[in-house]
């Protein structure tokens, strides 16, 4: 009987927490307001470590959905960036536009992926928060719980107010009418810290043969990061450059993680040694990743198993072009092509050859991910591909938290130290170069860490296009593409294009919203 119960109860959480989701990604923030004790309050909802583990799982599944986190969608306001760029002619115009730098506020992929899932995440951890106390449970279990939601709530926030600027703040649940304003930049920041810095007190270092979860060190190199940020534009508090640095330094102290040996592993293993936090994926639970495979292969590459590719996104040609003769270049792009012949064989031709579409080369790091899901091949043959994969997506990795503690110690004080140097040469030198010339000058060390980042984590959740914005480098990124790229007006302020536009929706919702420039 009580078993059936629970199972019960359960499933009126999941079913609850489930119609939020779909509500918050699809109809906006206007969702946000809507009051979940309509139909089941927190005293009949939150009453076991059971139910609250349930809702803690659900933030996490409403993430992994192809509106949310399993596509390409979360990537598309990057790809002003070097890195990302999409075909002139396909129907990628969604890419395309963000690429161009003439976006609309009507794009409808970033209103549900990149504002939709984070708000939906944020909702959530809100109904967590303001309930798990209530729970009947030891006060490791809760606080575990509770540190999730800290987390994602945090995180989500340093998406948002990255991407769009100034976001409301909602840590309460609110009504129906409930019109809340964008608060600053500086106070989104705030709350982000608050929120991780919770996260890093209430979590433990790990949660052992549960992979998936935010841990300790999860929020603290999430919180390295954001005090970067701060320390850059548009807060320049370059105080923050001490504390990213100490953060930083905590996690590398700790031990817990070391680099996968080959760079190509990384994207070939699920929950490795340099995973620091990761959105799990499961194609037989009906939770494919879709980032990988079909999703980033030529459109005219076919397999023998009769698919194709889909060409979301791919490199600007002198992104690649300036990358460092090293292995792990040759492990991160695709650059001969295998066209499918009448007779079953295949021409292999180079990236840039008039057989090709685009003459752009392609990401290799996407294509197979584990067991060869994604994509089936020999260097002469594509055997078969497939878009579902069971392929962990890897929001922090180490080597993240090696390069943040790099630039933050240089930036913190005057120059690069000893600590400083070995960092960014743990990156090199598995990526098959030299160690970082001795002696550099504070800016010189910074750009060398910008530029390491750049090429260790292309197209990876917008972190070069991050670099890009805090770092104001438009001009000098737009000045070096290559003329086959997509054309962009000479008429486009680049200075308004560091955040994207506010969807059209949330604006018609909230009329005392100003949109934000250039769109």
């Amino acid at each position: 009987m009580k078993t059936s119960y629970i199972k019960n109860k359960k499933m009126k959480i999941k079913v609850f927490i489930t119609f939020i989701i779909i509500a918050v990604a699809f109809l906006g923030c206007s969702k946000l307001k809507e009051d979940p004790k309509a139909t089941l309050t927190p005293g009949n909802y939150f009453q076991t470590q059971s139910d609250l583990d349930a809702a803690v799982t659900a933030i996490y599944q409403g993430m992994v959905v192809d509106g949310g986190y399993a596509f390409d969608f979360h990537l598309y306001s990057f790809f002003g960036s070097d890195d990302l760029t999409a075909d002139p002619n396909l129907g990628k115009a969604d890419q395309r536009s963000f690429d161009q730098f003439n976006a609309s506020s009507g794009n409808n992929a970033i209103a549900h992926s990149q504002w939709g899932t984070p708000w939906g995440a944020i909702y959530q951890c809100n109904n967590v928060l303001a309930n798990y106390q209530k729970v009947s449970s030891d006060a490791a279990s809760k606080n575990g719980a509770a540190g999730q939601a800290y987390f994602i709530r945090g995180w989500s926030y340093y998406l948002l107010v990255r991407t769009f600027g100034p976001v409301p703040v909602i840590t309460t649940e609110v009504g129906p009418d409930y019109r809340p304003a964008r608060d600053s930049v500086s106070v989104v920041y705030q709350q982000i810290v608050s929120d991780l810095q919770m996260a890093a007190s209430l979590l433990p270092t790990s949660f052992p043969g549960q992979p998936g979860k935010a841990t300790q060190n999860s929020a603290r190199s999430v919180l390295a990061d954001v005090y970067m940020t701060m320390a850059t534009w548009p807060l320049n508090q370059t105080s923050n450059y001490s504390m990213a640095a100490t953060e930083a330094d905590s996690v590398i102290q700790s031990g817990q993680y070391t680099l996968v040996p080959d760079y190509a592993q990384v994207f070939q293993t699920n929950n490795n040694s340099e995973s620091i936090f990761g959105l799990e994926f499961n194609v037989s639970g009906g939770n494919p990743d879709r980032f990988f495979g079909d999703c980033s292969m030529p459109w005219e590459e076919y397999g023998l198993d009769g698919n194709f590719g889909w060409e979301e996104f791919y490199p600007e040609i002198n992104f690649y072009l300036g990358a460092p003769v090293c292995k792990r270049t040759d492990e991160e792009f695709y650059t001969t092509l295998k066209l499918l012949q009448p007779n079953k064989t295949f021409l292999l031709v180079p990236y840039n050859s008039p057989l090709t579409r685009n003459q752009h080369p392609f990401y290799r790091k996407f294509r197979q991910a584990i067991n060869n899901e994604g994509c089936l091949e020999t260097d002469s043959t594509l055997i078969a591909m497939n878009p579902s994969t069971n392929k962990t997506n890897d929001v922090i990795r180490y080597p993240q938290v090696l390069l943040d503690y790099a630039e933050a110690s240089d930036m913190a004080g005057s120059g690069p130290t000893a600590a400083g140097y070995a960092a960014i040469n743990t990156v090199r030198a598995r990526a098959g170069e030299q160690p970082l010339t001795a002696g550099l000058s504070q800016i010189a060390f910074r750009d060398s860490v910008v530029y390491e980042r750049a090429y260790e984590f292309a197209a990876e959740w917008g972190l070069r296009w991050f670099d890009i914005v805090r770092l104001q480098l438009l001009p000098q990124i737009v000045a070096a593409r290559n003329p086959l790229e997509n054309p962009i007006s000479p008429t486009v302020v680049l200075q308004n294009k560091y955040y994207a536009p506010i969807p059209i929706n949330e604006m018609l919702k909230n009329p005392q919203w100003t949109q934000n420039p250039g769109y």
